[in-house]
Parts: C-alpha cells; sequence; structure tokens
C-alpha cells in the first residue's frame, strides 16, 4: 500500500477521542483502533477481532502480542526502513512488550493515547528509541 493511502487514512481520524478498545471513528479509538481503522478504510472488513486487552504500557516481560498479531496481517520491515506509512510499535518501558502504536507521517507520528485523542506531533527522539517493530500494509486486493 502506498505510504499517501495510509497517511491519508490515519489523517482522516485526526481529532478522534481517546477510548479504550474502540474503533469508530470521531466517536473513539485507541491506537490499536487507530490502526484497525486505517485496515478497514484500506481493506475493507477487519479479519479478526482483537481479544480484551490491557492499557498498561508499563507490563513487565510477557509475549509480544501486538507484533504477533501484525505478523499475521501486515509485512514486516527493519525499524531503519520504517518511513512515511509505516506502522510502528513501541515499548513504552524498559523490558516491557510493545503496546502502543501509530503511523510515521513524512515528519511526525500519527497516533491515539490517553487524554489527547488522535493527534499528529513531530518525530523525535523519544519515539525513534521507543521503536520496536515496524510494519507496511499489504498492496490492497
Amino acid at each position: 500500500m502506498s505510504a499517501e493511502a495510509v497517511i491519508a487514512a490515519a489523517r482522516i481520524w485526526l481529532g478522534t477521542p481517546y477510548v479504550h478498545q474502540a474503533s469508530a471513528l470521531g466517536a473513539g479509538c485507541d491506537c490499536l483502533g487507530l490502526a484497525r481503522g486505517i485496515w478497514r478504510d484500506l481493506h475493507g472488513a477487519e479479519p479478526v477481532t482483537p481479544p480484551p486487552y490491557t492499557r498498561d504500557w508499563g507490563e513487565a516481560g510477557g509475549d509480544e502480542v501486538l507484533a504477533t498479531a501484525a505478523r499475521r496481517f501486515l509485512l514486516e520491515i527493519p525499524i531503519a526502513n520504517a518511513g512515511p506509512g509505516a506502522l510502528i510499535l513501541f515499548r513504552m518501558a524498559r523490558n516491557a512488550p510493545a503496546k502502543h502504536c501509530g503511523i510515521r507521517s513524512e515528519t511526525g507520528l500519527i497516533h491515539a493515547y490517553e487524554g489527547a485523542g488522535v493527534i499528529e506531533e513531530p518525530w523525535g527522539a523519544l519515539w525513534a528509541r521507543s521503536a520496536a517493530f515496524a510494519f507496511l500494509y499489504p498492496a490492497a486486493g
């Protein structure tokens, strides 16, 4: 899928409030809900419904559930190649599984988090250091 199409699909969600485990444009979503909404925009129906999940970024150890699920439907790429249009998974605490995600834009990151909703902010050192996995949405069809 082209970077432009992914970024355009993500930007439609800007301003959507944060709602844990939701994925409804304009009504509410979390970071995974944003990624799911982009999938629906680009590919139609979601292939699976995610199970319930916690919002705890500080969860220690454990499986890389988000990365494992992403590998089933997206194309994994090296972090070094994660440019505009890539879905990036972040580890928000040392020794914790990756539990946050967002879309790289030309100069920033489009993501959803509590207290802010879906925003686009500059890409900076914090995001670069926290990036753990990167994926591309597959071509439609």
